[in-house]
């Protein structure tokens, strides 16, 4: 069917004021509106990416916590995690830091 055929088939739906009437209220509602494509499709990506933050997140609070927990029970963790974070020493002890 040539493009000439297919206009001949359209042609008559768009005289019809139904039809003309329907078509306008879409494009507007679809482009106009304030939950237009657009901003719905950019909502839905932003949705997307809030989900895959929230399991980041999620798995690093889970991690956190057993960290925590490993801290408050034993107390050579806790020693060790604050050699580690914050260059705590003994005395007579000597801390040098190497940098890459």
């Amino acid at each position: 069917m040539s493009l000439k055929g297919v206009w001949k088939s359209i042609l008559p739906l768009l005289k019809n004021k139904y039809t003309l009437t329907l078509l306008i209220f879409f494009g507007l509602i679809s482009f106009f509106d304030e939950n237009n494509l657009i901003e719905r499709t950019g909502n839905l990506n932003q949705i997307h990416q809030l989900e895959r933050d929230k399991l980041y997140y999620l798995d690093k609070i889970k991690q956190d916590s057993s960290k925590l927990n490993e801290l408050r029970t034993d107390s050579r963790n806790l020693e060790k995690f604050a050699r580690e974070q914050y260059l705590m020493k003994k005395k007579n002890e000597d801390i040098f830091i190497i940098v890459d």
